[in-house]
């Protein structure tokens, strides 16, 4: 009987250091996705022709295309897509230009309202671009409740 109850008492120690482990995570991701600017698409495009406008365009201005994980959340059917790439810039365009997710372009083209916000790996406190969208989209709930087809890159 002292087995079973050390064995129980194990088991619930685990699921507990689970839990405090994913909560933690979870606080971590928000608060970076606190921490970055928001904006409509609208707003997203007037920046991004500003930084990649050619003529005229401050060079400071390219520096701003940087490697981490995106977040598009479709305000209108509280839906999240997470994504990550190496130039975030370029890649939230294309799903707002019909280059990436279909659902999140149809959404948007038939007038969902959304918001944009990014993440930089080089801030996050991550080492892996992979991991760091695998741990976004749990915490949004973005595979099982939104746009993710995959819980995220291995």
């Amino acid at each position: 009987m002292d087995i079973l109850y050390l064995f129980i008492a194990f088991i619930a120690s685990v699921g507990i250091y689970a839990l405090y482990k994913r909560n933690k995570i979870n606080k971590q991701i928000k608060g970076l996705s606190n921490k970055s600017i928001e904006m409509t698409p609208e707003e997203f495009k007037k920046m991004r022709n500003f930084s990649f406008g050619g003529r005229g365009t401050p060079k400071y201005a390219l520096k701003y295309n940087f490697k981490g994980v995106y977040i598009l959340y479709n305000k209108t059917k509280n839906m999240y897509y997470i994504g990550q790439a190496n130039k975030v810039i370029n890649r939230v365009n294309a799903h707002f230009t019909g280059r990436g997710n279909g659902d999140v372009y149809a959404d948007f083209k038939y007038g969902d309202e959304f918001t944009i916000k990014a993440i930089s790996l080089q801030e996050s406190g991550y080492s892996s671009l992979n991991s760091l969208e695998r741990d976004t989209i749990k915490t949004y709930d973005a595979f099982a409740h939104g746009y993710n087809k995959t819980r995220g890159n291995k």
